[in-house]
């Protein structure tokens, strides 16, 4: 019985935990105590831990937010990426821009290589290390965005649609060139353009293409619209052009390889 309070009143502060939603403190707080009462930790050091405790559970749950929301189809990191293979990189240059220096500063990046280089890969890697500054990020195709966009006239919701795409501080359009289908309406260049010029000086724009800049008017249906497209797009951007061999191209090679020896 003589244990009683001291039981009362860690439940009372387990209560309190709850009710303020400091989960974490509440989880570690009986085994943190034990571990002070052994050490004799100072009581400061000991908040101190438990604080950090639950500030770190914090960041980790709005980071994993930030992914959700960023619609990442798959989580790419950088230390995955083999630049012994894809010569035509300059990790040095992938590495700076690691550092999203760039979101800050609202610049662009295009990434322009053929298909199978790696452009998606360093892209998606990028925009999952913005999550994990908790930026809010966003990632598209190019032919999903438009076709997003292109509802949007039919049902009249279409500034709701392109606040999708101009609200985050980091928009990745990938595969710019990859669907040709999308060439057939020209108004594909002018939504491309609100989203472009939305976002032009105010947000940062990642774009990975396999088509030259000058493709893009039979790309997006009006030549004379994408020029203005393209102005912006370079403006302040930077640029990497990847030249090099295709790394699905080399592993289908190295399966084969494996296949005819076996």
């Amino acid at each position: 019985m003589k244990h009683r309070p001291a039981t009362d009143s860690m439940q009372r502060i387990q209560s309190s935990l709850r009710t303020l939603k400091l989960n974490t403190i509440a989880t570690i707080l009986d085994e943190e105590l034990a571990r002070a009462a052994q050490s004799a930790t100072p009581p400061t050091e000991l908040l101190e831990r438990l604080l950090a405790a639950e500030a770190d559970a914090l960041t980790q749950r709005r980071i994993e937010r930030r992914i959700n929301e960023s619609r990442l189809p798959e989580r790419k990191l950088l230390t995955d990426f083999d630049f012994d293979f894809q010569k035509g990189i300059d990790k040095a240059q992938i590495m700076e821009l690691a550092k999203l220096n760039f979101i800050h500063r609202k610049q662009g990046v295009i990434i322009a290589g053929n298909s199978g280089t790696g452009k998606s890969h360093i892209a998606k890697a990028l925009l999952l290390l913005g999550c994990r500054e908790t930026y809010r990020c966003r990632y598209t195709t190019a032919s999903d965005m438009l076709r997003d966009l292109f509802s949007g006239l039919a049902d009249d919701t279409l500034a709701l649609k392109l606040k999708r795409y101009l609200t985050p501080d980091l928009l990745l359009i990938d595969e710019v060139g990859f669907d040709r289908l999308e060439q057939q309406d020209p108004r594909n260049a002018c939504l491309f353009h609100k989203v472009i010029d939305g976002r032009y000086c105010k947000k940062s724009t990642m774009i990975t293409s396999n088509i030259d800049f000058k493709e893009l008017g039979d790309y997006l249906g009006d030549p004379v619209i994408t020029t203005a497209i393209v102005d912006r797009m370079v403006h302040h951007a930077i640029i990497l052009s990847i030249e090099g061999p295709s790394w699905r191209l080399h592993q289908s090679q190295q399966l084969n390889n494996r296949t005819t020896r076996d």
